[in-house]
């Protein structure tokens, strides 16, 4: 039995929850939210993405099943698909991007004496390129190519720092 605190939330608490408030009332995240607000929000994508979910239903269902352990893990409501769809749709993502862009910032920091090539004065950086599927019916923007019709996709680039390991 478990008697301490879960590791998920051994991990948050080293997120910084009052810079994250202040960048959500800058952007007016929690307008017009009564229950599930960006905190909860932002712990439940933060857990999709740690443990590798594919889809709202599969977070909704891990996130279920954990029961009166989220209240520990920081998250209050009762998590549902169409609340997280929800809340993807209509909340500003400017508020995650600046968030990200605070803690890109806080690593800076925390890395900027570590170098993994000595020898190398100057910046290296690696480049890497992912394509997630979308449904064509939601999304007729993303069309893939003239020659797939039936598939839709976005194409999401990343430029990572190696010496401060990090993406910049």
């Amino acid at each position: 039995m478990n008697i301490g605190r879960t590791i998920f939330s051994q991990l948050t608490e080293y997120i910084d929850e009052y810079i994250f408030k202040t960048i959500v009332e800058k952007n007016k995240g929690n307008e017009r939210v009564r229950h599930f607000t960006c905190w909860e929000h932002y712990l439940c994508m933060l857990f999709a993405q740690l443990t590798n979910r594919e889809s709202l239903r599969d977070v909704e269902t891990c996130l279920r099943a954990a029961g009166k352990k989220l209240y520990h893990a920081g998250i209050r409501s009762r998590i549902s698909g169409s609340t997280l769809a929800d809340a993807n749709e209509h909340r500003p993502w400017q508020m995650y991007h600046d968030f990200a862009q605070h803690l890109i910032r806080e690593a800076r920091v925390l890395y900027r004496n570590e170098k993994i090539f000595s020898d190398i004065s100057t910046a290296v950086y690696a480049c890497d390129s992912t394509t997630i599927d979308l449904c064509l019916s939601l999304f007729p923007w993303a069309r893939a190519t003239v020659y797939q019709k039936a598939n839709a996709a976005i194409k999401v680039h990343t430029q990572y720092d190696v010496q401060q390991k990090i993406p910049t």
